[in-house]
């Protein structure tokens, strides 16, 4: 089972590779880029027609490709999870490098969901709806799942070690993980919307992203379904803490990490809620937020030593 595991997790690595420049050349209009510099100079009005006609047909083709590398991925990646799962006897998070493919695993769920959801939504009756696609976010989310799925591969030992004597109590940790992974998962998605917002700005600088409004939209919702998601994961962090250590609260690094991340996110839906906050001022809350994610994650967990110290590495 554990080589199953390894074999699917690089495949689910080349496929994140295939996808990222495919949401790449999706945004970014390479394919495009390319025939014009492939046209003779002095082309007359005709070729330029056509190459606005191409726009949308090539967006449409190239983010539909992008799209069934991200769920090849997904599904590798789930195999590789449920493998890893048969080979140590416990649900697969219990150091950073179950941990990092979890991660990876749950944004690649939560992006699929929220770009399928969106894109369903377009229509097909929207001509500009290749250029204007939500799966621009892509070219943003499967990076970070990329990188992360690297670093894992590569930095993280991978070899079957016997649980700490804290983390036996493996029904109540599995769901306290699982709810901080998915709540990271969903907030990566506000974080893609947030990056991309303030590249396209509220005047809609670029004609190939998706617009503003519903940049802003989809940053809001992910936020609204991650933040319960990470109280819930705290709260049960808390009460497993009492168990293991005899306590609910000590202000262990990971613990302060994460309730600062809640309080970030928290802030921005208060803000959003009451001050009416949106648009540039939301979207570098939800870039601040997602930072603080990734120190909870990485710095915490690597270079700060506390009670959470099963890095592994």
């Amino acid at each position: 089972m554990e080589s199953l595991a390894s074999t699917t997790l690089y495949l689910a690595i080349a496929a994140c590779a295939v996808a990222t420049m495919a949401y790449w050349a999706h945004t970014l209009g390479l394919g495009l880029v390319v025939r014009r510099l492939a046209t003779p100079i002095g082309a007359g009005p005709a070729v330029a027609s056509i190459e606005r006609s191409d726009a949308n047909g090539w967006a449409q083709v190239s983010g539909r490709f992008a799209t069934f590398a991200t769920w090849t991925a997904l599904a590798l990646l789930s195999v590789s999870l449920l493998a890893r799962w048969q080979a140590v006897d416990h649900a697969p998070w219990s150091n950073m490098y179950e941990f990092t493919i979890a991660f990876a695993t749950a944004i690649l769920a939560f992006y699929a969901i929220f770009e399928q959801v969106y894109v369903a939504r377009q229509g097909t009756g929207d001509r500009s709806r290749g250029l204007r696609s939500p799966r621009a976010l892509g070219s943003v989310a499967l990076p970070v799942v990329l990188t992360g799925l690297v670093v894992a591969a590569l930095y993280f030992p991978s070899d079957v070690r016997p649980l700490v004597p804290a983390l036996q109590n493996t029904d109540l940790l599995a769901i306290h993980v699982a709810a901080m992974i998915l709540a990271y998962a969903a907030l990566s998605v506000s974080f893609a919307s947030g990056v991309l917002y303030l590249v396209q700005g509220a005047k809609n600088r670029f004609q190939r992203l998706p617009k503003s409004k519903l940049l802003d939209e989809i940053g809001y919702k992910s936020v609204a379904l991650g933040f319960p998601l990470l109280a819930g994961g705290i709260a049960l962090g808390a009460y497993w803490a009492n168990s293991a250590w005899g306590r609910y609260w000590g202000w262990d690094p990971k613990e302060s990490a994460a309730l600062v991340t809640l309080l970030i996110y928290g802030v921005y839906l208060h803000m959003r809620g009451l001050r009416k906050w949106s648009g540039t001022r939301s979207s570098v809350v939800l870039v601040v937020g997602f930072g603080a994610v990734l120190f909870t994650y990485f710095v915490v967990n690597l270079w700060i030593s506390g009670l959470h110290s099963y890095a592994g590495v």
